[in-house]
């Protein structure tokens, strides 16, 4: 259970909010400090799974073959086999717009250097970079908890941004969210907590409220 605070202050910004035409998503942002970015190790690149989920659609798509291919059908948004690889690379603009339309890709083991000659140039830099998986295996417990999960990445920038909900979800459940980013990212810092100099919880469109 989420702590009081934490829910508090979610409430405070979900009443806030005003009724749009769209559902807001729940943002929190986090400053840290005392840690020097400039040095890779010292970044955060992590997937959190929420256990509220997003509150929104995820979309996933496995890159794979034969038994990969046939089991990714139904269960992810987009299949693509390795014969179809090189057509999507070659049409760049064509492949940027599809790859901005998904949220996780998944490649078979085997295909991820041809997917990174292919396509890592626009998969890269959108941190879109596929998760592995052996071929042949059940790709349906990988996409559940991605459909679930948020990416933290900092990069060399001390405040960074991770979406945690939806407005429509309660209070409970977008504090449960938070906590449980906080207590992964604090696994990540050398002295956890103290390396986080604030953080803040808003809607898309309304005002911030501080956390910490």
């Amino acid at each position: 259970m989420a702590e009081k605070s934490t829910v508090m202050t979610v409430q405070r910004v979900l009443s806030s909010a005003k009724k749009r035409n769209f559902v807001e998503t729940v943002e929190l942002a986090i400053n840290l400090k005392d840690i020097d970015l400039s040095t890779p190790k010292n970044r955060i690149a992590d997937d959190i799974i929420l256990p509220n989920g997003r509150g929104k659609a995820i979309r996933i798509c496995v890159i794979g073959g034969g038994e990969l291919a046939l089991k990714a059908k139904g269960i992810a948004d987009a299949v693509i086999t390795p014969e179809e690889l090189q057509t999507i690379a070659d049409d760049k603009k064509q492949a940027k717009k599809f790859v901005n339309s998904i949220d996780y890709f998944i490649a078979e083991a085997p295909l991820m250097a041809i997917v990174g000659k292919r396509l890592g140039t626009i998969l890269g830099p959108r941190g879109k970079m596929p998760k592995p998986i052996a071929p042949g295996v059940d790709p349906d417990a990988m996409i559940t908890n991605l459909r679930k999960s948020v990416s933290v990445r900092t990069k060399d920038r001390v405040t960074f941004h991770v979406p945690v909900g939806v407005a429509s979800m309660s209070a409970e459940e977008i504090a449960d969210n938070i906590e449980t980013i906080f207590k992964r990212i604090e696994t990540k810092l050398e002295k956890g907590r103290m390396n986080i100099a604030s953080s803040y919880v808003k809607t898309t469109m309304s005002p911030s409220e501080r956390l910490i």
